[in-house]
């Protein structure tokens, strides 16, 4: 990808001064209010990360983006302005402009942004007015202005927030309790990940900026509601290949521990839900029922391997002989009982010890223990 952002080096034909079009600032009502966003950057951009509920409809295509930037180093301005009229007119403008009055009419209070809020998105404005009469705002400063403000939430909010943090050993169900709770922060569906060897889902985590973005946003709406007091699960540094930002994850660190403490047969029953039954149904409904049970068992496979070493040769050899005949079992008749040994012995061969000493350091820091039903109580009282 070009350094260079050529909607802002050099302007595309017909511009009018005359219009005046709404240009309205990067706030956080924006995210507050899930207003309805067209991000008009490359696809090549968007997918390095843009804002929840944002919908890419471009003004330029990569190929486009990439020829007139070429063109503009190469052969100067004029020569890309000649360019940029010829790629971008007649049916493909046409075709532009109609998905951008597609989604203004399906969301009325519709936004759009390129990367500084400049020459992309106040050309998409004016072509679409002019086409359609439609109005469409232009976030002032865009996707740069957007993106900043988002940063310095993460910032202000790790620095301002009272975060208490839940701990339990694997399989406890930490998830499913945070999700009763209006101030809790999830990082782990916010990565898309489980937070573990055996994290991944049936789809890919968001990119780095996304997962900030999303994260962001959170704490923005968490603000708003007044909730100062944020519960989050116990995490490490990393959930899956996304960190959790720096000034958060320290914050976290150091905050009151709550643990829940759950028997070791509900903790095999959560997990055999968890990364068994639903992960596998997520991958048939994504992949139909034969690719997606392959690429299901073929994660399950990913994910012992990753831990090849903690568990030494022999034990994952075993492991991995045991895996493969659950597999099969689970292919032919749909019966799952057969991974539960797996994961007995990665509880509590595996997972345990790690909590245990991890929980060992955090000691003085845990305010109060007990099941799930007393913890929820306990972190209710404390909202």
């Amino acid at each position: 990808m070009n350094s260079h952002e050529p909607g802002t080096v050099f302007p595309l034909p017909r511009l009018r001064d005359d219009l005046d079009l709404p240009v309205i600032a990067a706030a956080r009502e924006l995210f507050l209010s899930q207003q309805p966003m067209i991000d008009t950057r490359a696809p090549v951009e968007f997918a390095q990360g843009s804002f929840p509920g944002a919908v890419n409809l471009p003004l330029l295509s990569d190929d486009e983006r990439e020829r007139i930037g070429t063109c503009y180093k190469q052969k100067g301005h004029d020569a890309a302005v000649r360019l940029g009229a010829r790629l971008v007119d007649g049916d493909s403008r046409r075709a532009r402009v109609a998905r951008w009055a597609a989604f203004m009419r399906e969301h009325p209070d519709g936004v759009l942004f390129c990367f500084r809020g400049g020459m992309r998105s106040r050309v998409a404005q004016q072509w679409l007015f002019e086409a359609t009469g439609i109005v469409c705002p232009r976030v002032d400063g865009g996707y740069k202005a957007l993106r900043r403000l988002l940063l310095d939430t993460i910032e202000q909010r790790a620095a301002g927030v009272n975060p208490i943090v839940l701990g339990g050993r694997t399989g406890s169900g930490k998830t499913v309790l945070l999700h009763k709770l209006a101030n809790a922060i999830d990082l782990e569906g916010l990565a898309n990940h489980r937070g573990s060897a055996f994290g991944p889902t049936a789809t890919p985590q968001p990119a780095p900026i996304d997962f900030e973005n999303r994260l962001a946003v959170d704490l923005l709406r968490q603000q708003a509601a007044g909730r100062d007091t944020l519960v989050f699960e116990d995490e490490g540094p990393n959930i899956g290949v996304l960190s959790v930002p720096r000034l958060l994850y320290q914050r976290l660190q150091q905050a009151p521990l709550v643990v829940m403490r759950v028997d070791d047969v509900e903790r095999e029953d959560n997990a055999l839900r968890d990364y068994i039954v639903d992960a596998r149904a997520a991958f048939v409904a994504l992949h139909g029922e034969t690719s997606g049970f392959d690429l299901f068992a073929n994660s399950l496979f990913v994910s012992l391997d990753k831990i090849h070493k903690r568990l030494g040769g022999e034990r994952h050899r075993k492991l991995r002989v045991a895996m493969a005949d659950a597999i099969a079992r689970h292919r032919a008749s749909g019966e799952t009982e057969a991974y539960r040994p797996i994961i007995r012995a990665l509880l509590h061969d595996y997972y345990d010890p790690m909590y245990d000493y991890q929980i060992g350091r955090k000691r003085s820091q845990v305010v109060f223990e007990g099941d799930a039903e007393a913890v929820l109580a306990f972190l209710v009282r404390g909202a």
